[in-house]
């Protein structure tokens, strides 16, 4: 494909995600519908189709609208291409410009959430949570998000992994956040057919989450129940490090379906407990993890579709919905033992907000350590608490 048609791609496929469909779900569609578009170009109209998502703000600024069309006429203009060289290009090009599009000038950014591609009613909640740092954290959400592996430094330390993927054309550097983090530079489509990635040497798990599952305090032989497991990245982590008994619990058990395959292949165990098995045999653990259900705000160069579809409503909703799972996982905690809560948020009200509130109805609790990680560190946004009980 040209490089016109693959813009000419995305209009379509944009016009589709701008009318409710999922992003991922549209994608992966128009690969099986469209076989004859090899891996390279699927990759590249992906590339461009959440490049856009993320820049959605400020590209229909210099399109001159919200469809498919006028936001990749935006994204054309803002890569410093001349939009005559790209529509009406060749036959699988977009259409020649309008008299409208070829003559539209620009206007300015009204306000600095719109240069930063940020949603304008969220954008004191950001100014609230980062003060100065607000605008250069926005901006960090523009681009792509890197590519972090995790070594488990069960089986191999950093060092024998960083080897073992350049072996196999896939070459990383160590990263500062965590000792077994590490950034791709390139190789990165080879990674889930890689032989460290296919007998568990390395997983993909962003920096920042890396961090916080470093935070998490178990010692060899103490019990752990990550409580809003998903898919167990976090408690896989920490099992990577030391030597424990672990459980994992999801609302939607459909969440931890390839939890035990990941387990088996990291040489761990992980027991997954429905809550009323919790409730029955009426558990504690030492350590109780709530990755919490969250707005996704640190996690939006990955998922930019999330960061235009929260409401304030619906982020009522999450910050109520925290509250009411922190009240019940503090039950599950020994006397003395840690609830770590984390989300990936950059929000206060979901954060530190959040943490206050918990401890001004639980006093019997108190913070240990509270850490905060941004975009602008290269890694996703990231909060996590520990706290203690007495």
């Amino acid at each position: 494909m040209t490089p016109a048609a693959r813009i000419n791609a995305a209009i379509d496929l944009l016009d589709r995600i701008q009318a409710g469909e999922l992003a991922d779900r549209v994608l992966a569609a128009w690969g099986r519908k469209n076989r004859y578009a090899g891996s390279k170009d699927r990759a590249a109209i992906g590339d461009i189709v959440y490049d856009v998502l993320r820049k959605r703000q400020s590209l229909a600024a210099l399109g001159g609208g919200e469809t498919g069309r006028a936001l990749l006429l935006g994204y054309v203009r803002a890569s410093g291409q001349d939009p005559r060289a790209v529509f009406g290009a060749d036959r699988y090009a977009p259409s020649e410009l309008t008299a409208d599009e070829a003559s539209y000038d620009p206007v300015a950014h009204a306000s600095l959430a719109e240069s930063a591609d940020f949603p304008e009613w969220l954008w004191p909640d950001l100014v609230r949570s980062h003060g100065d740092h607000a605008l250069p954290v926005a901006r960090a959400m523009r681009d792509r998000a890197p590519v972090h592996l995790r070594v488990n430094l069960q089986k191999r330390n950093r060092d024998d992994a960083l080897a073992s993927l350049a072996d196999e054309g896939i070459i990383c550097e160590p990263l500062g956040l965590s000792p077994s983090a590490l950034q791709v530079i390139e190789g990165a489509r080879k990674i889930r057919n890689s032989g460290p990635y296919l007998n568990g040497m390395v997983e993909l798990q962003d920096a920042s989450s890396q961090a916080a599952a470093d935070l998490v305090p178990l010692t060899q032989g103490q019990t752990l129940l990550d409580f809003c497991a998903g898919a167990g990245g976090k408690v896989l982590a920490i099992a990577a490090r030391t030597t424990a008994e672990f459980f994992a619990h999801d609302v939607d058990p459909r969440r931890m379906k390839d939890l035990s395959v990941r387990a088996e292949r990291a040489g761990v165990s992980v027991t997954q407990l429905t809550l009323d098995e919790i409730e029955q045999d009426q558990h504690q653990f030492d350590t109780v993890l709530i990755d919490a259900p969250c707005s996704g705000s640190g996690s939006w160069r990955r998922d930019p579709q999330g960061k235009w579809a929260l409401t304030p409503d619906r982020l009522g909703e999450i910050v109520d919905l925290q509250q009411e799972i922190l009240d019940l996982a503090c039950m599950l905690v020994k006397p003395h033992g840690h609830l770590v809560y984390a989300t990936c948020s950059l929000l206060d009200r979901e954060n530190e907000r959040q943490v206050k509130e918990f401890l001004a109805r639980n006093t019997h609790f108190s913070t240990i350590d509270e850490q905060q990680f941004t975009p602008v560190s290269d890694s996703d946004g990231f909060y996590c608490a520990v706290l203690r009980k007495d």
